[in-house]
Order: structure tokens, then sequence, then C-alpha cells
């Protein structure tokens, strides 16, 4: 049925119920919706509407922007070796493997090869952040390492999209223009605006965040990019006026109440069952591209910097979503990869948002309590 209040109506029960299956078995509700998602695309034969795209696509980068906003700037100065070594080798490895792999041994064209690769290097900073507010470890000191770690395994898959296939155009420069300008002014604004506006019902803080979010992506938009990564540098920005007012936790509950679900929603709506059974060879091949390398390059590191949750920050870097989608689309608009390559694609990157949260929750739990004091 394409009526949207049907739509609306089946994906406010699935949120409920995804709510209270996180509750009963303890798992991160993020994981429940995706699964929820399949369900609702396969089962009940849910096609994404307009509307959805648009509340994902916002939410994917107030998510990014809220990631950034819990980032501790002198954390990750201290920490600045730490979380290249991690992020770097957790975009390299994957990306360089699922590449050679996909042209060596699957014989896709060199374009097609290096989408697949891109596509396989990812982290979910979105699927991170959510499951570190969700067990607590946001604010202790692993997981704003593994944040920011992320953030830059992420870096890496936007400059390889962007410096293998985007080509520069005026727009790109208006968008990182009204990037920097976004990211320079708002700190500066802090004392004047919450001076004016601040501490009321109609919540101008919030608005202005989203306004400031909704203008980044509509310049993202004209320059065929995407606002995740100016979204997580504009929330780094103001870390400092989060903390200084926590009145602004509301955007928090905001966000986990009403946006992000239709996010993890959309991302398992993308998985088609029958061609995850027509092609489940290849869907496990190349699940297996992007996590062994995963796991081959990021556990050393990790072992050394986190050794009693090497496994933890090891599965969690595994993850893939956002850009991992983002970079299959691109390929598939661009003619580079066929539908079915897509479809594939996309199908690997939703279940590693899945897979490995669901075993780094269930049986490698982190070593530390909610302030990063072991256990």
């Amino acid at each position: 049925m394409d009526n949207p209040l049907y739509v609306a109506m089946v994906l406010s029960i699935l949120i409920l119920l995804a709510s209270m299956i996180s509750v009963e078995l303890g798992v991160t509700v993020a994981v429940v919706e995706i699964a929820l998602g399949v369900v609702a695309g396969n089962a009940l034969g849910i096609k994404p509407p307009e509307w959805l795209d648009f509340l994902a696509t916002f939410a994917s980068v107030v998510l990014t922007f809220l990631a950034g906003t819990e980032v501790d700037p002198g954390l990750l100065r201290a920490k600045a070796k730490e979380s290249f070594l991690l992020g770097g080798i957790s975009f390299l490895a994957p990306f360089l493997f699922a590449w050679g792999f996909c042209q060596l041994a699957l014989g896709w064209d060199l374009r097609a090869a290096l989408i697949g690769g891109i596509a396989l290097s990812t982290t979910s900073l979105a699927v991170v952040y959510a499951v570190l507010v969700e067990t607590g470890l946001n604010k202790a000191e692993i997981g704003k390492l593994i944040m920011a770690a992320t953030f830059v395994t992420d870096l890496g898959t936007v400059l390889a999209l962007t410096l293998l296939f985007i080509r520069p155009t005026l727009w790109l420069l208006a968008f990182i223009g009204v990037s920097a300008a976004a990211i320079f002014a708002m700190p500066r604004l802090d004392t004047w605006f919450f001076g004016r506006y601040g501490n009321r019902v109609i919540e101008p803080e919030i608005r202005g965040a989203f306004a400031v979010l909704l203008t980044l992506m509509f310049f993202a938009g004209l320059a065929k990019s995407h606002a995740v990564l100016p979204a997580f540098l504009l929330g780094l920005a103001v870390s400092q006026v989060f903390q200084k007012h926590p009145q602004l936790q509301s955007f928090q509950v905001v966000a986990f109440a009403f946006l992000t679900p239709f996010f993890f929603l959309k991302g398992g709506i993308n998985i088609s069952v029958p061609a995850v059974v027509a092609k489940l060879g290849l869907v496990i091949l190349l699940l297996g591209a992007k996590v062994v390398p995963k796991f081959l390059g990021v556990y050393p590191l990790a072992r050394r910097y986190v050794p009693r949750d090497a496994v933890y920050t090891t599965l969690l870097m595994s993850t893939g979503l956002t850009f991992g989608t983002i970079s299959s689309l691109y390929g598939l608009n661009a003619g580079i990869i066929d539908r079915t390559q897509f479809s594939v694609l996309v199908t690997v990157v939703v279940l590693t948002a899945i897979l490995p949260t669901l075993v780094a929750q269930r049986w490698f739990p982190p070593h530390t309590d909610k302030k990063g004091v072991d256990r």
C-alpha cells in the first residue's frame, strides 16, 4: 500500500516494538530497528516513500553532528596518534583488499571494483554513536577514541570517493565555503545566542542547529556530495558549547526518539531477502572481504591501545551503513555498477551494521563502565 499514512503507521508501530524488544533482549535498538526494517520491506511490502528517504538522510546528518559533540577535543589531541592509526588502517585495509577481490576474483572492471572497495571500507559513525550512547560509553574514554577513529575512517572513504570519481565544480567550492563558515561561526555565536534566546521551551538553539544542518544538506546536494563529514566537524566545533549548556541534552532526546529510528528502519528496508538468497555466496564472500581485513588491520593496533577491549573496538570498527550505502548509490547512479552489484553491496553494508554490533554486545562487552573505569 502506497498510502503515506499507512506507511507512517506501520513504521511507528515497528519503532515501538523495536524499543520493547531491545529492552527485553538487551540488544542495542539500532540492530533491532534494522532487522524490523527487513521485515517491513520484505514481509509487509513497505516501499520507502520520499518523506522516509528525507528523514533517514537528515537523521544520518543529525547523528553524525551529535557524535561530533561527544568527542572531547582535548582527548582527541592527546589520542591523535591512536585515532589516526586505528581509523587509517580501518579504511585502508578493507579498501585495498575489497578492491582487489572485486576486480581479480569477481571480474568487476576497475571503476566498479573501486566502488566496491570504497563501499566496504567504511565504519558507520551513526551505528557506532547509537551503540555507544545506548550503552553509556559515549562519555567514556574508549567510546570517544572509537568515535574519533571512526571519523578518520569515514574521512578516508569520502576522500577516496571524491578524488577517484567526483569532479570539482563551483557548487563543491560553495559547499566547502558554507561548511567552513558554519564551523567557524557557530561556536562564536554561543554567548550572544544563549544569552538572548536560550533556556526557552521553544528550544531556539535546537531549531538553529537544525537550520544549519539542513543548509549543509542543501549545498551538499547541489555539489553532489554529502553533509555527514562537515556535520561531524561542526559538532566537534561546538562540543564545548554542549558541555556548557546541559539543556542541549534535549537535542539527543529528539534525535533518538524521532529521527534515528527512521534511519535504521530505512537501512533494513534496503535489504531484499530474495536477492540475498539468490546471491548468498557472493554476499558471504564480500562480507568476508570487509570484515577479515578489518580484523587483520585493526585488531593488532587495538590490542596495543585498548588491550582489554580490543575485540569490542574491532567489531564496532567493522560496522557499516551510511557511507557504504552512499558510495554504492553513487556508483549505481553514475552507471559504474549495475543494479545487481548495487543490491549485493548494500546488503553486505547493512549486514555489517547488524552482525558485528550484535556479536560485540553479546560476547565482548567492554571492561569499562559508563565513566570509563575498569570493572
